[in-house]
């Protein structure tokens, strides 16, 4: 069991001294220990308990449980309120005890990750979960940033390096981020040692974008801005290694105060059981007092009729109580009106409806090896509840994949399908796409249907010349140099 230090919540803003972990202790701050479950062994029981009697239906059968141990108006066995209502909590405490287990099983995950640390001048492997504010940690390609950095040194010039944001914004376009001047030199260990600067910054918060403060090193105040942060959830892309000084840790970082807290969810398809509990509750509560009323009437009327040969005492003299008694009594009577059994389907219905997602092969990623995961059972039916998707750029919904299809250059327009006349082809007319086998470095899977471009080229057009020269400078593509083997 992983405990994860909590943040010191009266913090207004922070001071952070690189390689100096008992400084930065006497302000408390978090560790990096991350925590997105929401029970342990010890809370499970009664915050599990307290989110379920949440639900009208828990409430109401457990009202009508206390009824049936008074025996004044009790005429059913509590034993046949007390089972379903068991057999309900239990399996839905199973099924949250199992989304709450995996949870767990991911946070450790995480926090078990490594990364490398410089403690007393040597790198040391550490996991993430013993990273603190103020440590130095180098990242190298493709490792993920273990907590919200202020980038001191990078393998690249000016301190520079790139990153990828997917985890916190979705984009997948690389963004780069450049260490201030007199850090970027830094690019040894012994010096990184010896690296004593100070950081005032802001408190943490959820803003991605924005981050100010200032590094004070050799009687010398340097600006920080968003530019020299390394956020966590980021991934290091085509870049060596840098080196990084921990300014958030755990829940302080960006990442993590935007997530929030786990919170207990509800589906529309509960609101609307709860709503349909209470019509029919207040239905009981009429056919109750319209049975208690015509009890007392009975009694008073033809009741009295019958004790002469079959006599009975009575539970009290006061004719207001007893109709008041008769009343609870007919709601016990008549509580299966809400059915206990429709919870222990709809909890069964939505554990077996999650293993169908998992193995739904029409939802299962070939190119990735992943089949779907539901990462909770209580949101399944949700899906089916959309009604309106907002989808704000290229790739969200769609693969982000660009073909080079039409081009105008000098007013002229290329991509179109001509036949041998060079009219525009008719729409399913077969033609041939143009060759680019003399080419050894052409894209094999490229087609592109139009044979003039090409022709322009190999005369030297100026303009067709100028213009693929500006596509090959003008663009934000960045080229990967794989490693031997």
């Amino acid at each position: 069991m992983e405990f994860c230090a909590k943040k010191n919540p009266t913090e207004e803003e922070r001071r952070v001294k690189a390689n100096s972990r008992e400084y930065n202790e006497k302000f408390q701050y978090a560790s990096n220990c991350i925590k997105t479950s929401k029970y342990n062994v010890i809370t499970f029981l009664p915050i599990n308990l307290f989110e379920q009697f949440q639900e009208v239906a828990n409430t109401y059968f457990f009202f009508l449980l206390i009824l049936q141990l008074i025996p004044q108006i009790s005429s059913l066995s509590w034993f046949t309120t007390i089972v379903p209502l068991v057999l309900v909590l239990t399996i839905t405490a199973v099924k949250d005890a199992t989304d709450d287990y995996f949870r767990h099983k991911s946070d450790k995950q995480v926090n078990s990750r490594h990364s490398q640390v410089l403690i007393n001048g040597i790198l040391q492997k550490e996991q993430w979960m013993n990273v603190r504010v103020g440590d130095i940690i180098k990242l190298e390609n493709n490792q993920f940033v273990a907590a919200d950095l202020l980038l001191l040194s990078s393998s690249e010039p000016h301190g520079l390096c790139y990153i990828e944001t997917a985890e916190l914004d979705g984009e997948s376009n690389m963004k780069v981020r450049q260490a201030i001047p007199v850090t970027s030199e830094l690019t040894d260990t012994n010096n990184l040692a010896h690296f004593d600067g100070e950081v005032i910054c802001e408190p943490p918060n959820n803003k991605l974008d924005k981050f100010s403060g200032t590094l004070y090193w050799k009687d010398n105040k340097y600006p920080l801005s968003n530019q020299n942060m390394l956020l966590r959830g980021c991934v290091l892309r085509n870049t060596e290694w840098c080196f990084g000084l921990v300014i958030f840790a755990g829940p302080d970082t960006k990442l993590m105060q935007n997530s929030g807290r786990t919170k207990f969810k509800r589906t529309s398809i509960d609101r609307l059981m709860n709503t349909l509990v209470l019509w029919i509750f207040g239905f009981l509560v009429c056919m109750g007092v319209i049975l208690a009323i015509g009890n007392s009437i009975w009694e008073y009327e033809v009741g009295v009729c019958f004790q002469i040969y079959l006599p009975w005492d009575k539970v009290v003299d006061n004719a207001f109580l007893s109709g008041f008694l008769a009343f609870w009594s007919y709601i016990i009577i008549l509580n299966t009106v809400v059915p206990i059994s429709l919870y222990v389907s709809v909890e069964v219905i939505r554990l077996g409806h999650s293993y169908f997602i998992n193995w739904d092969k029409k939802m299962y990623c070939a190119k990735r090896c992943t089949p779907a995961e539901a990462r909770t059972t209580t949101l399944n039916e949700e899906l089916g509840q959309v009604e309106y998707i907002f989808s704000d750029k290229t790739g969200t919904l769609t693969q982000n994949i660009m073909v080079f299809s039409k081009c105008s250059i000098n007013g002229r327009s290329y991509g179109e399908a001509l036949d041998d006349l060079g009219y525009k082809a008719e729409l399913g007319k077969k033609t041939d796409p143009v060759d680019f086998s003399f080419n050894s470095l052409a894209d094999p899977t490229f087609t592109f249907w139009d044979t003039g471009l090409l022709e322009a080229v190999k005369l030297g057009d100026l303009h067709v010349h100028e213009f693929f020269r500006l596509l090959s400078l003008c663009h934000t593509v960045m080229s990967e140099e794989k490693c031997p083997g």
